[in-house]
């Protein structure tokens, strides 16, 4: 049976900043408001939904859900959004798209959420994309990089939030050509638009080299019980460096077995899975050494960011509201900078929280800098444009921490 959670949380009065913007703004808060005859937003409340693989394969990712539910807390206990408290609405759909179709749509028809936020999962949001935009329902910040979330023209409901996974592998690409331009590449990917979107990145980049640096690919279905065999197939190939593709329980499953192996390849891994709590951890930290990943968020028990004034506002807000969760998963702190920015949209909003208006407010962001971002990452949308990060710098991890190299890239 999957598991509803309700994450609801009291709302102080709002603030008198906030009182005096929404007064200029709308020559008076007490008149009927744009998002009035929004599913989900009254004078007091806007109700959102998502969906999470609480249980399944990736249930590690359910962290995301829970981080988000302690963050809508903080802000709630601050006085809210404009005088509105955050219902969030998080259910379980184990990271399969049948169950997402299902959780989607009660909480769209029976729930009465405003929009859907944060869903985990390429294939689970894709399966309910056409559905959402049918019924002009934003689906926002979708937790995945597929390239296809940045399509405004044929579904104008849907943005995602982090880079790209194609502009994660033309990152992983430029750093072969110039680093080892002699490598010969293995590919472990998910057998879906996830992992496809990483061969279709180093096609990108590595053009008319790229049958002669990736010597073999190979694939693995969500639900196959390990991906040792592909493991050992790719390591049979030759390869002196591999890429892995992976979420999290077959990353941790790659890295165990590349190490019991002796197979020591320049290691290259989706930063999807580069959470030292949900899979370095069970692969072991000692396995771990010398991953290489894209990142675009810090990394909390780096030493050199001990005093870093975001990660010690996040270190006091995880003190007192992560009372089951482990702040110094990256789940975490993706989840904690994601919302954030959900939070900006949602002020910027003032008492227009018709859904044209989200979605309008969530496509004009500018320059904008969250919590937890490394620097030199901002996020930038426009009407054409909802791809609100594309920027990510390279980090090697030394058995404890990541540790960043090289500059701030892009994909292009």
């Amino acid at each position: 049976m999957s598991k509803r959670n309700w994450f609801v949380v009291p709302i102080a009065p709002r603030l008198a900043a906030l009182t005096g913007v929404c007064l200029i703004l709308t020559a008076g808060c007490n008149k009927k408001t744009a998002g009035s005859d929004t599913p989900g937003v009254t004078s007091t409340e806007i109700k959102i939904g998502q969906t999470m693989p609480y249980s399944g394969p990736t249930s590690a990712y359910g962290m995301i859900g829970k981080s988000e539910a302690a963050y809508f807390k903080m802000i709630n206990d601050k006085g809210g959004i404009n005088g509105r408290k955050i219902n969030l609405i998080s259910l379980d759909d184990a990271y399969t798209p049948a169950k997402t179709v299902e959780q989607t749509r009660k909480l769209v028809e029976n729930d009465g959420v405003a929009f859907m936020f944060n869903s985990v999962g390429t294939a689970c949001n894709s399966s309910v994309r056409q559905y959402l935009n049918d019924k002009k329902v934003p689906q926002l910040f979708v937790a995945t990089g597929a390239d296809k979330w940045g399509d405004p023209e044929h579904f104008p409901w849907t943005m995602g939030w982090q880079p790209s996974y194609r502009t994660e592998a033309k990152v992983y690409g430029r750093y072969l050509l110039k680093e080892k331009p002699s490598a010969k590449l293995c590919v472990l990917y998910q057998n879906d638009d996830f992992g496809k979107d990483y061969l279709a990145g180093l096609h990108d980049t590595l053009g008319d080299q790229f049958d002669k640096i990736v010597v073999k690919t190979a694939s693995y279905e969500v639900s196959d019980p390990t991906v040792d065999s592909q493991i050992v197939s790719l390591q049979g190939a030759g390869c002196d460096s591999l890429l892995s593709a992976s979420t999290t329980k077959a990353s941790a499953q790659a890295i165990r077995k590349v190490y019991d192996l002796g197979w020591k390849p320049l290691y290259l891994m989706s930063n999807t899975s580069a959470s030292i709590t949900a899979v370095l951890k069970p692969a072991g930290l000692d396995k771990s050494t010398g991953i290489i990943t894209g990142e675009y968020l810090k990394d909390s028990v780096d030493p050199a960011l001990a005093n870093d004034p975001a990660l010690n506002e996040y270190r006091a807000f995880a003190k007192q509201y992560y009372t089951d969760v482990d702040p110094d998963d990256n789940n975490a702190i993706y989840a904690y900078a994601v919302a954030s920015t959900l939070v900006k949209v949602l002020t910027a909003c003032g008492n227009d929280l018709s859904r044209a208006n989200i979605m309008k407010q969530a496509a004009s962001l500018s320059h904008l800098v969250v919590p937890m971002t490394i620097q030199g990452v901002e996020i930038n949308t426009g009407p054409a444009d909802f791809r609100p990060i594309e920027q990510l710098q390279l980090r090697r991890f030394n058995g404890t921490s990541f540790e960043p190299f090289g500059e701030v890239m892009t994909g292009s």
